[in-house]
């Protein structure tokens, strides 16, 4: 097993233990590609829900461009949901967790 996919499965534990969520694997695994290097980084693996700076490249980088939503879509609601959901306490928000949550709460599960 490479270490993407030890990844993949430790997003998945994530998902259903700290999220409540029963994650669609498809999904998750092409949620976790697109993000690219950054996984294997320790700092830029994970969100801070505390930093306006890390929320605001959530918004803009991921989406507004990624995923094509606008200002309209209410963004700044659906990252606090997204976060309130992963629990705000939890020092280690995967970053292709978050994504994963944000994709399905907005429905774009087609840009993947």
């Amino acid at each position: 097993m490479n270490k993407r996919d030890e990844l993949i499965i430790k997003y998945a534990n994530d998902l259903r233990e700290k999220c409540k969520h029963n994650p669609d694997m498809d999904l998750l695994t092409k949620v976790t590609i697109g993000c690219g290097p950054s996984i294997y980084n320790r700092d830029s693996s994970t969100i801070s829900s505390t930093s306006k700076e890390e929320l605001e490249t959530v918004r803009y980088n991921f989406l507004i461009n990624k995923l094509g939503l606008s200002s309209a879509d209410k963004l700044e609601e659906g990252i606090d949901k997204i976060m309130e959901q992963y629990g705000r306490s939890n020092r280690n928000k995967y970053r292709a967790v978050v994504y994963y949550l944000l994709t399905k709460h907005f429905n774009k599960e087609s840009m993947y």
